[in-house]
């Protein structure tokens, strides 16, 4: 800080950043109006104003704090700087929730600061992964570190974060702060919110919520079992109550609530209950989406509960219909003879059901893929499908097995977004997994498919034919026009010549405002297009004479036959294989519930 004026000592500021990636042209995907809040900058905002309030600093230092997500809004380092030169005080610059795909995009942030003198720290699942599952820091977190970047590993929660500022403005910050054997517990922890005006930058003005983290289960391809633990830490009835009436307070009715597993919560139905005392008791008018398992519906009254409380939205990790690839990731907890009936309970309780489908499993080939996804098509009654590249994320016991047998990875982490391919498979060549991927999307968002699902939204009493829609044009639009995956995207994408990638030419002037308005203009032309296409096949549906009485196979009734004639069972050996340890546990049951009986007599 020596370059730096110290007009007025007495101002720290801390500098929030929740950086994008870097698309394959090399500039930060951003966007007018971007998906999903990041929950992680919402955290560490109330902790940051918790330990204001508190005065960590002392009572003669004026703290001020400033939120970036990147994602809707563009980070300027050198307007940063002169903000806080103009002002004084001494600062640290704060890379929040950093995921592998965004941690080179973090480093190339931190670049301008450390050169001006700022210290910077980064935290999240990248680094927090690394040290937890490698036994050596990877060269990507070791340069880093050479480069003065402090590291954090772990969650800032139990009042860590007032070490890490306390040493930044003493001119002391550690290289390391690693609290990743020590997870702290979550009630009554500040609420995760941020400003109005942060939300305000998301479509639909989403806010995010975490109410508990960390998942019991041991899937290979997961970071969050070793990041957030495996014992399930969560936040109260009142801290959640605090949380939305905070937000609603803010004008903020929409909630994701971003725990892996929500089914898995030990007070589910403490929490749904107060919801529903809000949303049904005092008339508050508020909606969620949550993410659980595919055994949610074998918990007594859980569906009913959520969707009395504002469950609108139900993301599933259904992640694929052959068994043995289940298997192979350790995801043994998903049994495909029980997809239908849960899934049919979440469609008769009026939710959108998504779920997420990992192409690149070991048994996996382009043929397999393809037939898969026409089963899901034509006996699923899925709203949204979102497709995911099997990859060995940094944290996963998947990553850490290919790096123990120095198995080759792509060393470009920006490429780790779950959209590219980093590894090699087993049975397909590089070309074949990528076509594979590509087109399993095109494969399910066919336009006689998506009139079956706006046909099958709107013969559903309960069903929500027009949000149903912009959700499906949402995904599609992004895999068609923006190339990135829906997860990642947002309404009217952003560009700026000089933010592209270090490394990759600067485009002259003229040549890339010339691209961006002619590619922007495709798009706009193209979106309309399927609109226009898709709101038709809606206002026919709406208007279709048999719209109460519509069915096909994947919406119908369960019947007798049912296991005996779906394709669901039958085309993979693990199906036979599923169904037939269905057959034997519902033999066991019945024998239990026989001898019950007789006894009872």
């Amino acid at each position: 800080m020596a370059d730096m004026p110290a007009t007025n000592p007495a101002v720290f500021h801390f500098v929030m950043i929740k950086p994008t990636h870097y698309d394959d042209d090399g500039y930060p995907i951003q966007w007018l109006r971007s998906a999903i809040p990041s929950n992680t900058l919402a955290c560490l905002n109330a902790l940051a104003e918790d330990a204001r309030r508190r005065e960590v600093l002392g009572s003669g230092v004026r703290i001020e704090l400033h939120t970036y997500d990147e994602t809707n809004r563009r980070v300027r380092p050198d307007k940063i700087i002169r903000m806080i030169r103009e002002s004084g005080g001494t600062a640290l610059i704060g890379m929040v929730g950093v995921q592998s795909n965004q941690f080179p995009r973090a480093v190339d942030l931190a670049q301008p600061f450390l050169k001006a003198g700022l210290p910077v720290s980064i935290g999240g699942f990248h680094v927090s992964g690394c040290l937890a599952m490698l036994p050596n820091l990877p060269e990507d977190i070791r340069r880093a570190q050479e480069m003065g970047i402090s590291l954090f590993a772990g969650e800032a929660e139990d009042r860590r974060l007032d070490t890490v500022l306390r040493d930044a403005f003493e001119g002391k910050l550690a290289p390391l702060y690693n609290y990743m054997d020590n997870l702290p517990a979550l009630a009554g922890e500040p609420p995760p919110i941020l400003p109005r005006k942060h939300v305000a930058r998301t479509s639909g003005s989403l806010s995010s919520i975490d109410l508990g983290r960390g998942c019991p289960y041991q899937c290979s391809f997961c970071t969050i079992i070793n990041v957030q633990g495996r014992k399930s830490r969560i936040r109260s009835a009142d801290d959640l109550e605090r949380i939305v009436r905070e937000n609603y307070a803010e004008g903020i009715k929409r909630f994701f609530i971003t725990d892996d597993n929500f089914a898995r919560n030990s007070d589910w139905e403490a929490l749904f209950d107060r919801l529903i005392e809000m949303r049904i008791g005092e008339g508050m008018n508020i909606g969620f989406t949550i993410q659980v398992d595919t055994l949610c519906h074998k918990i007594p009254n859980f569906i009913e509960k959520a969707a009395q409380a504002g469950v609108r939205r139900a993301f599933i990790g259904l992640e694929n219909i052959n068994p043995d690839n289940l298997i192979a990731a350790k995801k043994r907890q998903n049994k495909i003879t029980e997809y239908r009936e849960m899934l049919q309970k979440w469609r008769d309780n009026g939710a959108i059901t998504y779920a997420g489908y990992i192409i690149g499993f070991p048994a996996d080939t382009k043929e397999s893929i393809k037939r898969d996804i026409e089963i899901i098509k034509r006996e699923l009654p899925l709203d949204i499908l979102e497709f995911f590249v099997l990859t060995p994320l940094p944290g996963s016991e998947d990553h850490q097995k290919l790096d123990r047998d120095g198995v080759w990875m792509d060393p470009d982490m920006n490429k780790y977004d779950l959209n590219h391919r980093v590894s090699h498979h087993g049975k397909m060549s590089d070309t074949e997994w990528e076509e594979a991927y590509r087109s399993a999307w095109l494969t399910f968002y066919t336009p006689d498919h998506i009139d079956t699902i706006i046909k099958r939204v709107c013969a559903n009493e309960r069903g929500r034919p027009s949000t149903t829609m912009s959700t499906i044009l949402w995904f599609y639009l992004m895999i068609l026009y923006e190339g990135v995956h829906p997860l990642e995207g947002g309404a009217l994408r952003l560009k700026y010549r000089r933010d592209r990638r270090p490394g990759m030419p600067r485009e002259l002037p003229g040549v890339f405002h010339a691209r961006y308005v002619a590619q922007t203009a495709r798009k706009v032309v193209g979106y309309l297009r399927v609109y226009l296409r898709t709101k038709k096949l809606l206002d026919a549906a709406l208007k279709s004479p048999d719209r109460w009485t519509y069915s096909d196979l994947a919406i119908a009734p369960p019947q007798a036959d049912e296991f005996e004639a779906l394709d669901l069972y039958h085309e993979t050996t693990g199906g036979e294989a599923a169904l037939a340890r269905k057959r034997r546990d519902d033999e066991i049951r019945e024998r239990v519930h026989a001898k019950a009986a007789e006894a009872a007599e």
